[in-house]
């Protein structure tokens, strides 16, 4: 082989590997919440932010929750079940609204659950919180 041939099949060779570089990564899940979801995981602590695509009505069935339906940055949505027994109530919310938060993920078919976005209220663990604007609930 010429040394010119060896220079284009080193290249070639290259470009290959930095192809299948980038199909690789592209692969991988955007978040924690992403991987948990493709992988039906459940029971898994996250912290993340997005969006508020829609304010449900409060779950009052035993523990009242605030629902909030959240876009993360992949695109998925997730609903976040605030607990308004152990917490204050998320307000002023709307969508549009950006959020941080922390929880507890459980996994459904459509994005997932994050709930214990709250403090423990027994102080065994570390607990969630959510941030809107400069106001942080715990």
């Amino acid at each position: 082989m010429k040394p010119r041939g060896r220079t284009t099949a080193i290249l070639v060779v290259v470009a290959l590997l930095a192809g299948i570089g980038l199909d690789w990564t592209a692969r991988q899940p955007a978040s924690p919440i992403d991987a948990a979801f493709e992988a039906g995981q459940s029971d898994v602590w996250v912290e993340s932010e997005g969006i508020v695509e829609r304010l449900l009505s409060d779950d009052t069935q035993g523990s009242r929750h605030q629902r909030i339906i959240v876009r993360i940055p992949s695109g998925r949505t997730v609903l976040i079940a605030h607990n308004i027994d152990l917490a204050p109530r998320v307000e002023p919310l709307r969508p549009g609204d950006r959020l941080r938060f922390r929880g507890e993920y459980e996994w459904n078919d459509k994005g997932g659950v994050v709930h214990w976005t709250h403090h423990d209220p027994s102080g065994r663990r570390a607990g969630g919180w959510i941030e809107s604007g400069a106001r942080r609930v715990e």
